[in-house]
């Protein structure tokens, strides 16, 4: 009896949940933007951001789809508030522009966006941003930067995304 309430619990959740994801996928469609857009137009197309980001020249306004989503867009404007670029920036590429022992905290906001996740390692007294991405596009893998107490990148650490394994996306269903 236990086995068969399960099963249909999972059944049900399943049900309930997958048209909820879906719907969230279609809302993220690549945008049509293109380069000298308005901030207003910008934001007449995707919605409201995420986050404002103050940039060295211009605004960046942030799109970020995690934890789930394992995605992030950046879009970038000018001083004169005209969109620069517009780009997924949860690569490997984006990160290595991250340099340890030199970018800061305002740095990877700038560069990768807002993490999904903060940690703090007390015993090595290291603040933890983690960034789930699809690495290569093809593994579901967790980019976590360590900062030291002054707020610069100490370490970069790539490591799989256990919660995309059998037991780690539907496991909280029950077995």
């Amino acid at each position: 009896m236990k086995n068969h309430l399960t099963t249909m619990r999972n059944k049900l959740a399943a049900v309930i949940l997958l048209p909820l994801m879906l719907s969230a996928c279609a809302s993220w469609e690549p945008a049509n933007l293109t380069t000298g857009a308005s901030e207003s137009e910008v934001i007449a197309q995707l919605g409201p951001p995420s986050y404002r980001i103050p940039g060295g020249e211009g605004a960046i306004l942030e799109y970020n789809r995690n934890p789930w989503g394992q995605a992030t867009h950046l879009a970038k404007f000018d001083a004169n508030g005209r969109l620069l670029s517009y780009e997924q920036v949860l690569t490997t590429r984006h990160f290595a522009l991250l340099t340890v022992g030199s970018a800061t905290k305002m740095d990877v906001l700038r560069t990768i966006g807002h993490p999904s996740e903060t940690s703090y390692l007390p015993r090595q007294q290291l603040e933890v941003w983690s960034y789930p991405y699809r690495e290569n596009n093809a593994w579901n893998s967790i980019m976590h930067v360590h900062f030291d107490q002054n707020g610069v990148v100490a370490l970069m650490q790539n490591t799989p995304d256990m919660r995309f394994e059998r037991d780690g996306l539907f496991g909280f269903f029950g077995n």
